[in-house]
């Protein structure tokens, strides 16, 4: 039977809230080896797109990113969701942030003098035709253009690097020096992950976040998980409108 994923956008979220808007037009493949919640497909004002909440963590999200491209091999990535954005990069809850390239901030070395990335070891984490990648990868340029563009019909929006953590970030200091050190605007779980797998198969990646939170001295009080959530799905659906136009 024909696969109906086949060549469509392909969209990952962590877990389902951040997908809620899409899973009320999708419906289970019933298709792909993979565990609860199964892949699934729908369409956006006519435009088809495969979604699967992939969850949490870069190990989950990697999953799904290489699932979906060897069952379904989608056009293109859109990794999206909540995010944290860190002090100085001019986002406010609600806004929205487009990945110019997505870095592990803390895969490498702990030496005296600090943290140094996956080049000090000397072993990539994918190479791809004559380039090597260490902890960073790059978005398509073109997709993230686009993106933003997209982002900037729902709210407030920039595009810049962003930070994927193992931990979550839940201290000023701590935010402030993987800022400085990454020059990073948002802090995610997940993207890295997805962007290494498209780099790997060679598949076009694009990410959005709707910001939650200030990342600083933890205190959910002051987040918007919801608000986050819908724009950055809202942002999410005219991305797709512009692909189809």
């Amino acid at each position: 039977m024909d696969n109906p994923g086949k060549r469509c956008p392909g969209l990952i979220s962590a877990v389902a809230v951040e997908g809620a808007l899409f899973l009320a037009e999708c419906r289970n493949t019933g298709e792909g080896k993979t565990p609860e919640p199964a892949f699934r497909h729908g369409k956006k004002g006519g435009n088809p797109f495969l979604y699967f909440a992939s969850g949490i963590g870069k190990a989950n999200a990697a999953h799904a990113a290489s699932i979906m491209i060897r069952e379904y091999s989608p056009s293109l990535i859109v990794s999206f969701g909540i995010g944290g954005a860190y002090p100085s990069s001019g986002l406010e809850v609600g806004d929205l942030a487009v990945a110019q390239r997505e870095i592990y901030t803390d895969e490498g070395v702990f030496l005296k003098d600090g943290f140094h990335d996956l080049k000090m070891i000397g072993i990539p984490t994918v190479r791809a035709g004559r380039r090597s990648y260490f902890n960073e990868f790059p978005s398509d340029r073109s997709l993230a253009r686009k993106a933003l563009c997209a982002a900037g019909y729902v709210a407030n929006a920039r595009i810049g690097a962003f930070a994927t953590v193992s931990s979550c970030t839940g201290t000023r200091k701590r935010s402030l020096e993987i800022e400085k050190r990454f020059g990073v605007i948002c802090e995610n779980m997940e993207g890295a992950a997805v962007a290494q797998i498209c780099r790997l198969y060679g598949v076009p990646f694009v990410e959005i976040r709707g910001i939650s939170n200030i990342v600083e001295d933890r205190d959910t009080r002051k987040w918007n998980v919801r608000l986050a959530a819908e724009n950055c799905q809202k942002a999410v659906m005219y991305f797709l409108e512009m692909l189809a136009g």
